[in-house]
């Protein structure tokens, strides 16, 4: 059976069924000739996850499902064992079963910082672009929204999100291996968000309007990104790399930001928020077996990256079409 049957069935019966038109050959073609080789092994370890019954589900505050005495200790060691062979895990944190995942990033700390600046996602069809492994889409399922989809073409994010799935079992929350350039115009979510993306595209602008594109008339649009201090006209064009990334592109000032996504049609445009990364919330874990944002520092000067760079400095922008 198509692993993708069931969102198929899903969006056949509401505003997206649009999408049915490209979608399905592109994720047959992805199942046919884009698999990771490490797939299979990844799907081996889903296989063996056990079968539990939560006991409890909490997406308002946390992600959670289960508590530790739903399972004995043998399936919990298991439980542990399996989710480390799906390292390294970024965003989160979960807690399955009271197995913690404590993920590189407390994805958490973002969320708290921009749910009081967003429209109220209660019954909103929501799209979350470069998504990770999901953790968001699980928190926009506990504001509400009813039907949540998520796109990353990292491959491991999606087993990882598929990991969490199988435990919280919510058809109203999807994740697809897809890149933005892979979508048409849906114009069909009345909320998209982009958050830790538009410094990774070699056309910002480009990328703006593939956002607008798939939202509705009057939508909502959520992003987060990296920022420099400056004016309407600054814009760090990084050399090889940034805070060791190789695939950093554009950082405007928060100003250059608004102007961009003014000049793409975008109206009441605000920034909403500011906020220096620390260390407390992306770092090293036992759950990465990588370096993390300490390691990206001047180790003289927290203030700069390795390269001599402004430190990562992260801005939330809201929009709408």
């Amino acid at each position: 059976m198509n692993q993708f049957n069931t969102f198929y069935q899903s969006i056949a019966v509401n505003r997206l069924s649009h999408w049915l038109n490209t979608l399905p050959s592109q994720l047959d073609d992805w199942q046919r000739n884009h698999l990771h080789g490490e797939f299979k092994h990844w799907q081996k370890t889903l296989d063996a996850l056990p079968q539990t019954t939560p006991s409890t589900l909490d997406l308002s505050h946390s992600v959670t499902a289960g508590i530790r005495s739903d399972i004995n200790e043998g399936e919990y060691k298991r439980l542990e064992s399996l989710l480390k062979k799906l390292k390294p895990w970024r965003k989160g944190p979960y807690h399955i079963h009271g197995l913690h995942i404590d993920t590189e990033w407390r994805s958490d700390f973002k969320w708290d910082r921009l749910v009081p600046h967003i429209s109220d996602l209660k019954d909103r069809y929501v799209l979350d672009i470069g998504c990770g492994s999901g953790y968001h889409l699980w928190r926009m399922r506990g504001e509400g929204a009813k039907f949540v989809v998520g796109i990353d073409p990292t491959q491991l994010f999606v087993m990882q999100f598929n990991a969490i799935q199988h435990f919280i079992k919510d058809t109203n929350v999807n994740l697809l291996p897809l890149g933005v350039e892979q979508l048409p115009e849906l114009k069909a979510f009345d909320t998209v968000f982009a958050m830790g993306v538009l410094y990774h595209r070699r056309s910002p602008i480009d990328f703006l309007y593939q956002l607008k594109s798939q939202l509705n008339k009057g939508g909502e649009l959520v992003l987060e990104t990296l920022i420099v201090n400056g004016d309407e006209n600054t814009v760090l064009v990084p050399g090889e790399r940034y805070a060791k990334m190789r695939n950093v592109w554009f950082l405007p000032s928060g100003e250059a930001m608004c102007a961009w996504l003014e000049r793409c049609g975008f109206k009441n445009v605000r920034m909403v928020n500011t906020d220096i990364t620390a260390v407390e919330e992306q770092r090293k874990t036992d759950w990465i077996d990588t370096e993390s944002l300490s390691d990206f520092l001047d180790p003289n000067d927290e203030t700069k990256t390795i390269e001599g760079y402004p430190a990562p400095q992260r801005a939330i922008f809201i929009a709408n079409t």
